[in-house]
């Protein structure tokens, strides 16, 4: 752990000689697209417990939302504001990557959400690490992984 924390450093400490690493960037989150912003909604807040950080436009239907879960921050943005905004064909759902959240007792998790109508892909098994985990899909199909440590 040492040598790959020492040599993290020597790379870090070559890329600000070269300019290349800066103090450009403060913070960052994932966006997610959606086809259905209101269950993202309810799934990312009354599911999951994320916190709602920021929504626009305030008033009616939003075209994003952003989200908190400790330090962690995601964002929903509609498929439509995608393209109106950025000129991007959004295709949620599709990407090769999947939402990791903590718990502390899987097994009821899993059993709330699943009660809860959230498409099971593997239920609750031990993945080694001492972890124990299971794949669900939000609304839109994006692969949410729920773990917990084994105690």
């Amino acid at each position: 752990m040492a040598q790959r924390v020492g040599l993290r450093q020597a790379v870090v400490s070559r890329e600000r000689r070269r300019g290349l690493h800066s103090n450009v960037f403060a913070t960052g989150l994932v966006n997610l697209y959606t086809r259905d912003i209101e269950a993202g909604i309810h799934f990312y807040v009354e599911l999951l417990g994320f916190k709602e950080t920021f929504r626009t436009p305030i008033e009616g239907l939003p075209d994003h939302v952003e989200f908190r879960l400790d330090g962690f921050m995601i964002g929903l943005g509609t498929v439509e504001a995608a393209k109106r905004v950025h000129g991007v064909e959004a295709a949620p759902g599709s990407p090769a990557m999947v939402l990791v959240v903590w718990t502390d007792d899987l097994d009821a998790a899993f059993d709330r959400l699943v009660t809860a109508g959230v498409p099971a892909v593997q239920p609750p098994h031990n993945t080694g690490n001492n972890n124990r985990s299971a794949l669900l899909r939000d609304p839109d199909g994006n692969l949410v992984e729920v773990v917990a440590k084994i105690s």
